[in-house]
């Protein structure tokens, strides 16, 4: 009789899992590392293994697979360069918090700071919130003055926040407020905003919104406001990837750009055109995705063939 028909019932079930944990344990944390590595020095993989790194006189200026920010000490756009798409991976592009905002289109409410003067470092702290709608609003107000075209968008304060009230009043049975008594612009703090973007709704007075109000009990309306249909400002100029890591923009924002980034350079807007054409990839197999254009790539191009004086 061996010692395994011996044994009791419960050492017998836990040596069959400790050969399994050695078992998966060799597999998951031994071959599968080895083979993934040995697959990535493959020739064709190893240059996308160690991070496609782009690199000009044997100085690392980025990677083709990873975004960058182009901007100064301040953090302000330098215009002389094409601008990536927003990032949400970290401070931008860092590719160890690589991830999306997560919010979702119905994120419309901001969460105000108690000293607006101090709001930058209370978003830090975790304290106050911009919502999903306010960052695009406010984007879409950087760039439109940035470019020198319209930034406004639907749902969109004329000051770059989500054109949003709480309407609060008797509500009927399918839930909508029926006579409001009081009517909140919840994005619009009072202190920052001499007055809110409509005077009245409904024929009640709009209020800007205070630190520590409470208007949930409100029905909360999103006003859609004027602005075109089509905004001048592209979709991706104000919406961050779902890597947070994009290298990418669209034909459209980057055709947005040429203007400024020709007066920059002193050059002829066709000659920013042409450079967009000639790094402007299509289609992945011919129908998947959409066109792009690698913003750093164009960027290198210009830099060699029209190098900036300023």
């Amino acid at each position: 009789m061996s010692l395994m028909t011996r044994a009791p019932g419960w050492v017998v079930q836990h040596l069959a899992a400790v050969r399994a944990l050695v078992v998966i344990t060799m597999i998951t944390g031994v071959i599968y590392p080895i083979v993934v590595w040995g697959v990535a020095l493959l020739p064709g993989l190893h240059d996308r293994a160690e991070g496609s790194m782009v690199t000009i006189g044997g100085r690392t200026v980025g990677s083709r697979l990873i975004g960058q920010l182009f901007t100064d000490k301040s953090g302000d756009p330098l215009r002389q360069y094409f601008q990536s798409r927003p990032s949400n991976a970290g401070t931008g592009y860092d590719p160890t918090s690589t991830g999306a905002s997560n919010l979702g289109p119905e994120d419309v409410v901001d969460t105000l700071p108690a000293d607006p003067a101090r709001k930058a470092a209370e978003i830090a702290a975790h304290k106050a919130r911009d919502s999903l709608l306010t960052q695009v609003c406010a984007r879409s107000k950087a760039v439109g003055a940035l470019e020198g075209v319209d930034g406004s968008r639907p749902f969109c304060t004329p000051g770059g926040v989500g054109a949003v009230l709480s309407v609060i009043g008797p509500r009927d049975r399918t839930g909508h407020v029926t006579r409001p008594t009081r009517v909140v612009s919840v994005n619009e703090q009072c202190g920052i905003v001499a007055r809110p973007f409509l005077t009245t709704y409904a024929g009640r007075p709009v209020e800007c919104a205070r630190y520590g109000g409470d208007y949930q009990p409100g029905e909360i309306v999103p006003i859609r406001g004027r602005a075109p249909a089509t905004p001048a400002v592209p979709a991706d100029a104000v919406t961050a990837s779902g890597s947070g890591l994009d290298p990418h923009i669209s034909p459209a924002y980057a055709r947005l750009q040429a203007p400024r980034v020709a007066r920059a350079r002193g050059i002829p807007d066709d000659a920013v055109l042409k450079a967009i054409t000639a790094n402007e990839d299509g289609r992945v197999l011919g129908f998947i995705g959409e066109p792009r254009v690698d913003v750093l790539r164009l960027n290198i191009e210009l830099d060699k063939r029209y190098p900036f004086r300023g």
